[in-house]
């Protein structure tokens, strides 16, 4: 995922770029170009300064400007490095920000001219501002494949997770999303682990709108971290860990939910008798019987894999009580006490059931009107129905 600086709210610098900002290149941009480079280059801090505001308002909204802008990249990183003032640094920063965004080339650029070693001393700064947007340009650079190892091997991981354990919302956020970008990376993601990631995302998880990009990639690093043996009892260990996953599977996005029933059952399948009544404990039925019809093909496969785990036995029953979902629901349900959870299942089987009925009828419906009656010839007695 990558981000861009907004021109005027600090808070902002790392809200999502649009989606419609693909080659709009500003009115009179290529005179404001060329004389952007002609001030990064000069000694003058001050004009220095003045390009690196000019070039982050040039590439806001306009691929265009970042590609005419590359040159740039050296002179903005440079600005990084020096002893100057904090604003200084702040320009430099924003600009090499917006330069990034949706720019492979840049990315790459950026982190070869030597960028990473400033920009992760200011995820320590005391300026809140240089930790913000510090974090949002970890975000951007860590978006490229070739930078996930390279920022993975400057010591920016244990740095990310304690801007979220301490930092400001928007740098957790920022943080948290920067980690689940590195984390496809097989080193990195050993390095996330050995830092105890699992209490400060599952406190972001808990405080943010289940339904959010964050809780998706929250929900995305604890699939990934429950799959070492300690991530699972931190997360159990962790209160209302596994309830915020639940909330997660019933009410966040599409992808969101694939992530949380996956780490479900990750958890289900290493030790089943360990974890069974952890996740039955916090609600997780009817929320998974609504994946089953409603979830995307993998949180289907999950959904269904995980309430199988769930019963009171994961193996197929006898031939009286075929291995059906339905059977499976209402053998966990016959365990749960008479409480929400066990209402809840119960109707939404009830309405499954129900479904699946109509939906049976209609096929059959639909069936006898594509099959003709018996006086036309045999050779036409079923015909596919073409669309008007």
């Amino acid at each position: 995922m990558d981000t861009a600086a907004d021109n005027h709210s600090p808070s902002s610098s790392s809200s999502s770029s649009s989606s419609s900002d693909a080659d709009v290149t500003p009115r009179g941009a290529t005179s404001a170009v060329h004389r952007a480079l002609q001030l990064i280059q000069s000694d003058d801090s001050s004009s220095k300064v003045q390009a690196a505001k000019e070039i982050r308002r040039l590439t806001k909204t306009s691929q265009r400007c970042r590609q005419l802008l590359a040159d740039a990249v050296i002179p903005l990183v440079s600005m990084l490095r020096v002893d100057s003032p904090e604003s200084h640094h702040e320009s430099a920063l924003l600009a090499l920000l917006n330069l990034a965004v949706k720019d492979e080339k840049n990315k790459i650029t950026i982190v070869e001219a030597g960028a990473l070693e400033p920009v992760i001393s200011f995820l320590q700064n005391e300026n809140l501002n240089l930790q913000e947007y510090a974090t949002a340009a970890l975000l951007t650079l860590s978006a490229s494949v070739n930078n996930k190892p390279i920022i993975g091997g400057s010591g920016a991981i244990p740095l990310l997770v304690d801007i979220l354990r301490h930092a400001s919302t928007q740098a957790k956020v920022d943080a948290v999303m920067a980690l689940s970008n590195l984390s496809t990376h097989p080193d990195n993601l050993a390095i996330i682990f050995g830092t105890s990631p699992i209490p400060p995302i599952v406190n972001l998880l808990k405080t943010c709108k289940k339904y959010s990009k964050t809780a998706e990639k929250c929900c995305s690093l604890i699939e990934s971290l429950v799959g070492f043996d300690e991530g699972r009892i931190a997360l159990t260990g962790e209160e209302g860990g596994v309830l915020a996953v639940v909330e997660v599977l019933e009410n966040g996005t599409l992808q969101a939910r694939e992530h949380a029933v996956g780490a479900l059952l990750t958890m289900c399948e290493s030790d089943r008798c360990k974890y069974r009544e952890p996740i039955l404990r916090e609600g997780v039925i009817p929320g998974l019987l609504e994946l089953t019809v409603l979830g995307t093909p993998k949180s289907q496969t999950k959904a269904q894999s995980l309430l199988r785990l769930l019963r009171d036995t994961p193996y197929p029953r006898s031939e009286l009580q075929p291995d059906t979902l339905e059977n499976i629901v209402c053998n966990i349900i016959s365990q749960i006490d008479e409480d929400d959870q066990s209402s809840k299942a119960k109707k939404m089987l009830a309405e499954m059931v129900q479904v699946s009925m109509e939906q049976s009828l209609r096929h059959l419906q639909k069936r006898a009107m594509v099959c003709t009656p018996t006086d036309l010839p045999v050779s036409n007695s079923c015909t596919e129905v073409s669309s008007k």
